[in-house]
């Protein structure tokens, strides 16, 4: 059912869904803290170090007519980004059925692993709201360090993947200590091979570890050195003129 759906509708009920829920907590602008949001909700949130994966929704059995209380359990991470995303991905499959109610079926109509996409396409919104960031990355020039000091509980990783779902026609990559980990456009086709001067600014990054931009057209590229002591990673974006 999910895949006869046009993909813009799809997105667009996503990004209602989503924003929905923040306006009904009262929530406008970013950071959004996916804790705030669980509280509003009513969804009690806890850890629980021995479950294998990072998130967990469970509804409480009801006493004497009262409704199930809803609670999300969460393993410890050392990053909180990922904390957070892993709880926003639980409030995601919390409403998960407004979505597939909008699209005029259920979960039952659809493939097995629906029902998780539509909580993580709905994570990514909550945390960083579609019409927020388009808005917020054409003030930046698209600048991904400024805007992860504004949207602090996503990660640099998650804010350049959303840029996918926003106009111009971009290209995402990410290195991981120097091997490519993730390359996507938003655009149909196959994505080419890296251009030399992608490759000449994710190698400046990498080796002084500052940002690095050229334009070379049709290409205006964008390199980001996101580096920690034992880790290397460089999130290059890359802007196509025509393509």
């Amino acid at each position: 059912m999910l895949t006869e759906v046009p993909p813009e509708q799809y997105a667009a009920i996503l990004d209602d869904v989503a924003i929905h829920m923040l306006s009904q907590a009262g929530i406008t602008r970013p950071p959004i803290d996916p804790f705030v949001l669980a509280r509003i909700l009513g969804i009690t949130v806890a850890e629980d170090a021995d479950q294998a994966g990072r998130g967990r929704y469970v509804r409480l059995g009801s006493r004497r007519g009262r409704r199930s209380q809803v609670a999300v359990l969460l393993r410890p991470e050392e990053r909180r980004e990922r904390f957070y995303f892993a709880l926003a991905h639980e409030i995601g499959e919390h409403v998960a059925h407004d979505v597939f109610s909008r699209l005029g079926t259920t979960p039952s109509e659809t493939p097995a692993n629906a029902r998780e996409d539509v909580a993580n396409h709905l994570a990514g919104r909550l945390l960083v709201p579609t019409d927020w960031f388009l808005e917020d990355g054409i003030d930046c020039g698209w600048d991904l360090l400024q805007l992860k000091t504004r949207y602090t509980t996503a990660s640099h990783e998650l804010l350049a993947r959303r840029m996918l779902g926003l106009p111009p026609q971009v290209i995402i990559t990410i290195i991981d200590k120097g091997r490519l980990s993730f390359r996507r456009s938003n655009v149909l086709g196959r994505v080419p091979p890296l251009a030399e001067v992608e490759k000449e600014c994710q190698e400046r990054a990498n080796q002084d570890g500052v940002v690095y931009e050229r334009e070379s057209p049709p290409l205006r590229v964008q390199a980001w050195p996101i580096h920690e002591p034992d880790w290397k990673r460089e999130i290059l974006r890359t802007e196509v003129a025509s393509w």
